[in-house]
Order: C-alpha cells, then structure tokens, then sequence
C-alpha cells in the first residue's frame, strides 16, 4: 500500500469515528409537511404530517396567520414512520398573501419542513423551512432565483448529512488511492450514475420503494469496505480492477436513494426542471466540497501519517465494513417492523 493510501485509510479513521454520534441511523430526521390551503369564507384547510420519530423534548407545531382562530382538529392519519394530522381554521378578513406562517420548533428538533401553499385563486406556492429560517412570508408569486436557493441548499443538506453516501465516496477515494486521473474519473462516474436514477425517480419514469433502496445502500458500502480490506497481495475483485465502473453502477443505487429524500419534500408544480436542477447541483457542490476537503487535509498530512505502522491502516477500514453491516441490521429489521 503506498504512503498516500496509508494517509487516505487513517484519514478515514476520522470520518468512520465522528459516526458514532449518529450511528443509529445516515441520515437526520424525515421533514415534517405543512399544508395550508384556502377554501373560502375565511376557512382555512391545514394538514401537518411529522415523523413517528422525533428528539426526545421537542415538540413540532405549524404556527398560522395571527388572525387566524385555534385550530379545529379533523382527524389523525398514522402512517408507517410518520403521523398526519387534518386542521380547519377560521381565518374571517385574513389573507394568506402578506402573511407570516411556519412550524415552530425545527431548530431543537433538527429536522426541515416543507410547506405547501394553495390559494384561493388557484395559485400554489412552496418553500423549504429550516430551524435558522423556520418562518416564510407568503408572496403573491416566488422568484425563480428563490426555488433554486431552496433546492440547492436542499441538496446540499442532504448530502452532508448523508454519512452513508459520504462513506461511499471515501471509500471510493481509498480504492484508487493517490492516483488523480483515477480519482476524477471514478466520482465523475458516481455522479453520473446519482444523478440519472435521481431524475428518473423523480419524475416518475422509475418507481422502488425507499426501504429495500436504503438496505442495498448500506451493503454498497459494505461491500467496498470488504474490498479494501483484502491482503495487499491478493488477486484484485472486480471492484478494485474497474472502479469507476462499479462507482458508476453503485451510484444507480444510491440516486434513488437520493429520489427517495427529495420526494418527501417535493417538487413546486411549476418549476419541477429548476428545483431538480437545483437540488442535483447542491449535492454535487457538497460532494465536491467533501472531496476537496479529504484531498486537501491528506496532501498536508500524508508525510506524518505514511509513518504510522501498518496494523493501524486497517482499523478505518474496518470501522467502514462494521458501521455498514450495523446500517444493514438495522434497516432489514426495519423492512419487517
């Protein structure tokens, strides 16, 4: 193994490390909905969906115009991983254009929301709530400007957050090792391959449900971290021979992954080909900013971590191969709960 590779694998003990904190699951909590929809005579239709799941002592709550009486509650709908519930509202001499609506409590629960908005003229309207901006001035019509900001943060977010697809790449940065042309050509691959089952899901031309999707994720990551864990002088697998063309195929698989994140917020109707460009780029930017990051920090350490002996270059393989199966566990039991 050379002593870039050596540099790559204890840089990788890092990433696999800071996982512990969030082991339990790749990726933060599902992004609650609010509906809000005006059907006449100062009535107002609310549906608020949140996940089953939440952080023990937060509380999420859509928060309406002020002019706007308690909410009349309709009905519970529970759903597998979430809970949805049905409000009417009676909002006499308010309008939703001007007004200032949201859901408290997204900052101590880490989650987004995404609301929807539909008005009495027809109209529709939809931005992404996040704890830092958990509140959103309805305006008579959205800047384009404004859906790509939305979704290319969006994107962004996921992918950072995503500790399942960041490990992916890092493993593909240790199977090619310090070899740049390698490198380009296999994320250049992945990225192809995400980006094409993500706006084919996305526009509904490929259909898979999300569970089996995110258990073969976790064995993509699995499988390469077996791959790397093979003696320095055993006969190279598949993986190792042609990277970028398993990087390729694995990137098929984890851009339904992706489909699957931004079908729980959704599209704005008229501007589906901008949102899903936006949101495709955010997740470049933020793999691209990864990357960037990981090469930077080894080209500064790569001559002190060279040293280090050679039991020690297995342990972030490891850790890689141990957290994949543990995600493998968990979501197969979870396809049977």
């Amino acid at each position: 193994m050379s002593s870039r590779c050596a540099a790559l694998s204890l840089a990788a003990l890092v990433v696999v490390a800071s996982a512990g904190a969030g082991v339990a699951g790749a990726h933060p909590l599902a992004p609650a909905l609010l509906e809000l929809r005006e059907v006449g005579g100062g009535r107002l239709e609310v549906t608020f969906k949140t996940s089953a799941t939440r952080l023990r002592g937060t509380e999420l709550a859509p928060v309406l115009p002020d002019a706007c009486a308690p909410l009349i509650p309709l009905g519970v709908e529970p759903g597998p991983g979430s809970v949805t519930e049905h409000f009417l509202a009676e909002c006499t001499g308010a309008e939703l254009v001007g007004a200032r609506v949201g859901v408290r409590g997204l900052a101590e629960s880490r989650t987004d929301a995404l609301l929807r908005v539909e008005l009495a003229d027809g109209r529709r309207l939809q931005a992404v709530l996040r704890g830092a901006d958990s509140f959103y001035v309805v305006p008579a019509r959205p800047s384009r400007l404004a859906v790509a900001r939305q979704y290319a943060a969006l994107g962004s977010e996921h992918i950072a957050t995503g500790l399942d697809h960041l490990l992916f790449v890092f493993g593909l940065l240790l199977l090619v090792g310090g070899n740049l042309r390698e490198v380009v050509k296999t994320v250049t691959a992945f990225t192809v391959g995400h980006s094409l089952t993500l706006s084919l899901a996305v526009l509904g031309f490929v259909r898979f449900p999300t569970g089996p999707i995110e258990l073969a994720i976790a064995g993509s990551v699995f499988l390469l971290a077996v791959e790397l864990a093979r003696e320095p002088d055993a006969r190279p697998g598949w993986l190792r021979r042609w990277p970028w063309l398993m990087a390729g195929g694995f990137g098929l698989l984890h851009g339904l992954g992706f489909a699957g994140a931004l079908a729980q917020v959704g599209l704005p109707a008229d501007e589906i080909p901008l949102a899903l460009f936006a949101f495709n780029v955010g997740i470049e930017l933020g793999q691209l900013a990864f990357v960037l990051a990981v090469l930077a920090a080894l080209r500064l350490l790569a001559s002190w971590l060279a040293a280090a002996p050679r039991w020690a270059r297995a342990v972030p393989v490891y850790g890689l191969g141990t957290l994949a199966a543990y995600w493998c566990l968990q979501r197969a039991a979870g396809l049977f709960s």
